[in-house]
């Protein structure tokens, strides 16, 4: 078998067997099969899509390629959550601890951020000695005995993806939805939950922009993990906007910690109870989305979820008075600058991935994957989508640790309209199961 009969046999819209599929991951894998041939693969895929036989035997094979890890040793059913990524999206660290208080073991392996997204273990990593990195029998033990942990990637889990990511991110091939499908679930599969619900992000602040494209990621995903005998269900969720008030490291961890105790935003509370909804369902500990939705918010308003994120922290070598004290143990910013309205009225307009890459320009973000970042600096909204506004008043304010940011101020002023009136967009947009 030759590479260049694959790549010719795709980019002319044919079917490839699960034998050429094997050939093209091992070659990535072992380096037989050179960056350019695998360019060339990636962009007749782009173009020509795969069927969804395609799509799961890609998915197999590069989950395959590596390690696999066995949480059979954890009790209950594990239920995992990932996200496509977006603006202010910290959901990951307050649901984890709402869902592990309902008595769920939640074992999260999670990312860092690259570009305007924000990473799930670069926010964590603002806490005073937080551990990503830990070993996979200190893990399942602490998924035992606290029922959650967040982690990074342990071992060698699908290598094949590492590679092929690496390439498409400069081929320009990232929003395809067979690659993009295949990554996300080659490695899902191999971290080895029972149950995972994907917030599929769809706007401006997403990899899809449009509802449609969104829906199609949405129904690849869920097949794929339904289709090796997972639980697997979806969410599409707005990202028009950021999700919440905060965007930056330090900040989101406030807000997250302030969700816990009761006093979240409304869109992030809505949507992580809902979430956790289904997740409540999957776990065995309620019979409908509603019963799971109430039972979130009744672990939160106890103060139960609040104290499986301290012990969480705690167990990772985190200081876990941040749970008490933020401010006092998270790093904070030199200068807290605020972007007055020009106008009054409503507003109409906050282009979320501009406002992300606002927050990566003041060193919150990487623009490349060796950025150090300064877990201080971000952007506190006070207003969103709908929301009125009078000339003069802050619709934001930039946390800096730099005193000049009229850059910023530029960048935030042309990603932000007022009109005479708006509507704050719809939440969540639909289920896929």
């Amino acid at each position: 078998m030759r590479m260049v009969d694959v790549i010719d046999k795709k980019r002319s819209g044919k079917e490839l067997t699960p034998e050429e599929i094997q050939f093209f991951v091992d070659g990535v894998v072992d380096g037989s099969i050179p960056d350019y041939q695998t360019s060339a693969f990636l962009m007749a895929t782009y173009f020509n899509g795969m069927t969804k036989e395609e799509q799961s035997n890609l998915t197999m094979t590069m989950m395959k390629s590596g390690d696999h890890l066995d949480l059979s040793d954890i009790e209950g059913v594990k239920v995992d959550k990932h996200s496509t990524g977006g603006v202010g999206d910290k959901t990951s660290i307050p649901l984890a601890a709402v869902v592990a208080a309902l008595g769920i073991p939640v074992p999260m392996i999670s990312g860092r951020g690259l570009g305007h997204t924000g990473g799930t273990l670069d926010k964590l990593e603002a806490i005073p000695g937080y551990q990503v990195e830990i070993s996979e029998a200190d893990f399942k033990r602490q998924v035992n005995d606290e029922k959650l942990a967040i982690i990074g990637a342990t071992g060698n889990i699908a290598p094949a993806d590492k590679k092929i990511y690496a390439l498409r991110d400069v081929t320009d091939t990232v929003d395809s939805i067979p690659l993009i499908a295949s990554s996300i679930m080659s490695k899902k599969i191999a971290s080895g939950t029972d149950a995972l619900i994907i917030d599929v992000k769809t706007g401006a602040g997403a990899f899809m922009k449009t509802l449609p494209e969104s829906e199609k990621l949405a129904r690849a995903l869920v097949d794929i993990g339904q289709g090796v005998g997972m639980q697997c269900m979806a969410i599409i969720s707005d990202m028009n906007q950021p999700l919440g008030k905060a965007i930056g490291n330090a900040l989101e961890i406030e807000e997250s910690i302030e969700l816990l105790k009761g006093n979240g935003p409304a869109d992030l509370v809505e949507l992580i109870t809902t979430i956790g909804g289904y997740m409540a369902v999957m776990g065995h500990k309620a019979q409908t989305v509603a019963e799971g939705k109430q039972m979130c918010l009744d672990v939160i308003n106890n103060g139960e979820a609040l104290e499986r994120f301290r012990a969480m922290v705690a167990a990772q070598g985190g200081d876990a008075t941040v749970v008490d004290a933020p401010q006092a143990v998270l790093p904070q910013a030199k200068y807290q600058i605020e972007l007055p309205a020009k106008t009054s009225g409503v507003v109409s307009k906050l282009e979320a991935d501009e406002m992300g890459i606002a927050s990566m320009l003041l060193g919150g973000g990487r623009q490349k994957a060796d950025d150090q970042l300064d877990y201080a600096v971000g952007i506190m909204l006070n207003k969103k989508i709908g929301d009125s506004v009078k000339v003069g008043e802050p619709l934001l304010t930039i946390y800096s640790n730099r005193e000049d940011v009229a850059d910023i101020k530029e960048l935030l002023y042309n990603n932000i309209e007022i009109s005479d009136s708006a509507k704050a967009p719809e939440l969540i947009y639909e289920t896929i199961e």
